[in-house]
């Protein structure tokens, strides 16, 4: 272990602070973390191959491409690679990578933690499409193709079989991305909210992530702006988040 490859996340998270006039306000704080690559793994939650929503659709696959590479530098330098499509292992069900989850040994994950659980500050409520759809119907039938499954990765939707593979692997560390934020990936069983309730040591990649919001509600800003907000609120109540390229690159 000792010529392991280690990796340096720099962990954003945002820290309520007051000013000398004790008015409060919410200062980022970045803390590098040097981690072993081995001991780490990426989590893709639902990049799917479409979605009912136009714009969704166009981000996903925009994300996905970039995503790949990532993926692949980061498998490269020996971090495990899980694929999290949810509603989707149909089409998996004889894949290498599907069946190599379902033979890792079933490791009960603790009680969950209480942990407090603030409201989003946008409001996703109409299903968040910018491009008009309304929710919603199953568009999805894989994982985006633009991203690569080695042999190597595994594949699975359900936190129980997530958090048995970390386990089962000496997983300590895991980097979550994909779509949407304020959605699949805070709520999935595999997603933010379970993994921290659990103690998994999860931060968000925020530039491969994207939200599910339409600037025609609250708070009445761009979709880019909602997808901020939702990736510091993250900060602020849940877990850090990293640049992408803190997983691509040993340092």
């Amino acid at each position: 272990m000792s010529d392991a490859k280690q990796l340096t996340l720099d962990l954003r998270s945002q820290r309520l602070r007051r000013d000398s006039a004790n008015r409060a306000y919410w200062e980022a704080v970045v803390s590098p973390k040097t981690v072993l690559a081995g001991q780490t793994a990426i989590l893709i939650c639902d990049v799917w191959d479409d979605h009912w929503s136009r714009g969704a659709a166009e981000r996903c696959a925009e994300i996905a491409r970039r995503m790949n590479a990532v993926v692949a530098a980061a498998r490269g330098l020996g971090v495990s690679i899980i694929h999290a499509p949810s509603d989707t292992m149909d089409f998996y069900g004889d894949h290498p990578a599907r069946k190599r989850m379902l033979a890792v040994p079933a490791v009960s994950p603790p009680e969950s933690a209480d942990h407090a659980d603030p409201p989003l500050p946008i409001d996703d409520s109409d299903g968040g499409s910018d491009t008009g759809e309304k929710p919603w119907h199953k568009a999805w039938s894989r994982q985006h193709p633009a991203i690569e499954i080695a042999d190597q990765d595994v594949i699975s939707d359900k936190g129980q079989e997530v958090y048995s593979f970390l386990r089962q692997r000496g997983i300590a560390h895991v980097v979550i991305m994909g779509v949407h934020t304020n959605m699949c990936v805070l709520h999935r069983s595999f997603g933010i909210k379970q993994m921290v309730r659990w103690g998994v040591d999860i931060a968000l990649a925020r530039d491969l992530t994207d939200t599910m919001y339409n600037p025609e509600m609250r708070p009445y800003v761009s979709h880019d702006e909602g997808t901020r907000l939702v990736i510091e609120f993250i900060e602020e109540f849940w877990c850090p988040t990293v640049a992408s390229e803190d997983v691509a690159k040993a340092r």
